[in-house]
């Protein structure tokens, strides 16, 4: 008889562990059919959006070709060669085809690839992003833990003061100021230029270090507040009360329990910043003298630049969908613990 119950309990634990694959499958897939379902009408309304802004913003290539002067027939005939004298919905329709397959068309101001220009800004504000995103994670969870795990004491007070400070300081001032200090005054890195990845580790992360630490400064601080809020409201429910009476190890308690109930609102923060990295870091570019996604757009805009302009919505809305599905994939993975029966 307790040679059977011996055997049987390996047999128990395999089909909970199946059990609980099934379910975290599930769950995924549920985040993926919902996000899915999400993004396929939002891509074609903003992309449609994103379309129609040649119409509303009465721009031309004949107008930056040809100049002011252009003549009413030069006009029509290189609208004509542009594919703009088509109907709207047929333009659209052409366009977006090609956006599915890839091809965001030619630039009006040098007819170069504007896949080829964005993929080249994209790599540097990318790892920029990426590197910030980084930094701003390590940091914010580090002090958030820090003063979620001491609250209300002087080192809780010390971090959300801080956190407070680095929050207000815009980006383009840590610029200068690292700048000043860092490049400038110690040389440990360079002030401004971009290497490749493919040149080399060492001087690409030279490279992007100052403008990443002057980007990471929000994510930082909105991380550590996050995570501070949500670790300490966590660790005062019921299911951590039960887990301490059930003697289980502070180590457990933390990560199994306090952690993964409270890092939602910290990973739901991820999702909006890094694409805010990606696309709004056209100042922090200028003062490291980058040629990123950021300054792409805006001088794409500046100089009237449609079809280019297109393009950069259209990147920025994948970037935002992808990395929120992302968040989302992590989040059904890691919370919430009390609904997982850890």
């Amino acid at each position: 008889m307790t040679t059977t119950v011996l055997r049987a309990v390996p047999g128990e634990r395999r089909g909970a562990a199946l059990a609980r694959l099934r379910h975290t499958l599930g769950r995924v897939l549920g985040v993926l059919a919902r996000s899915v379902a999400i993004f396929v009408p939002v891509f074609l309304v903003a992309t449609f959006v994103t379309f129609a802004l040649r119409s509303l913003s009465g721009l031309s290539p004949a107008r930056i070709q040809l100049g002011e002067e252009a003549t009413p027939e030069a006009i029509q005939r290189i609208e004509a060669q542009w594919g703009l004298d088509k109907p709207f919905l047929t333009q659209y329709w052409d366009w977006i085809t090609g956006v599915l397959h890839g091809e965001l068309g030619v630039s009006w101001v040098n007819g170069a690839d504007i896949s080829t220009l964005i993929g080249l800004g994209l790599g540097v504000s990318l790892s920029i992003a990426t590197f910030a995103l980084l930094i701003g994670v390590v940091v914010g969870f580090a002090l958030g833990t820090l003063a979620a795990l001491r609250p209300t004491t002087l080192i809780d007070r010390g971090i959300t003061g801080l956190v407070t400070v680095i929050s207000v300081m815009p980006p383009f001032v840590v610029g200068i100021v690292l700048v000043a200090v860092l490049a400038v005054g110690l040389g440990l890195f360079p002030s401004a230029g971009y290497v490749p990845a493919e040149a080399g580790t060492g001087p690409w992360l030279a490279h992007i270090t100052l403008p990443a630490l002057a980007l990471s400064c929000d994510v930082v601080a909105d991380v550590a507040r996050q995570l501070r809020t949500g670790l300490v409201t966590a660790r005062g429910e019921n299911y951590v009360t039960g887990a301490v009476v059930r003697g289980l190890s502070p180590r457990r308690i933390f990560f199994g329990h306090i952690l993964r109930n409270g890092i939602g609102p910290a990973l739901a923060t991820l999702g909006l910043k890094f694409p805010a990295l990606v696309g709004a870091s056209v100042v922090t570019e200028w003062i490291f003298g980058l040629q990123g996604f950021g300054r792409f757009a805006n001088d794409s805009a500046q100089a009237g630049d449609v079809p280019a302009v297109q393009g950069v919505l259209v990147v920025s809305i994948v970037l935002v969908v992808s990395f929120n599905l992302i968040v989302n994939l992590v989040l059904a993975r890691v919370t919430p613990a009390s609904q997982r029966g850890v």
